[in-house]
């Protein structure tokens, strides 16, 4: 298994939270998490997240999970 900070998933929150004209902190009220955590998942430094907190995240911000997170393709895989 990988260490824990080995992962390349990315969090888009910044752009979506810009797209619809949200603060962080409108966001973290919305969803019931403390701005803390919020801010721990989206600087990418989770360790994981619940299914109830990414649906109210997405009920939050009217998207779908793909569109919160995507997975970089490792360096070998791009040649």
């Amino acid at each position: 298994m990988p260490p824990a900070d080995d992962h390349r998933v990315d969090v888009h929150i910044d752009r979506l939270l810009a797209e619809r004209g949200m603060t962080l902190t409108d966001l973290a009220a919305k969803v019931g998490i403390t701005l803390a955590n919020l801010s721990v998942l989206k600087n990418g430094h989770a360790r994981a997240i619940r299914f109830s907190t990414l649906t109210a995240l997405c009920e939050a911000l009217e998207c779908q999970p793909g569109d919160l997170f995507t997975v970089q393709v490792p360096e070998e895989r791009k040649e």
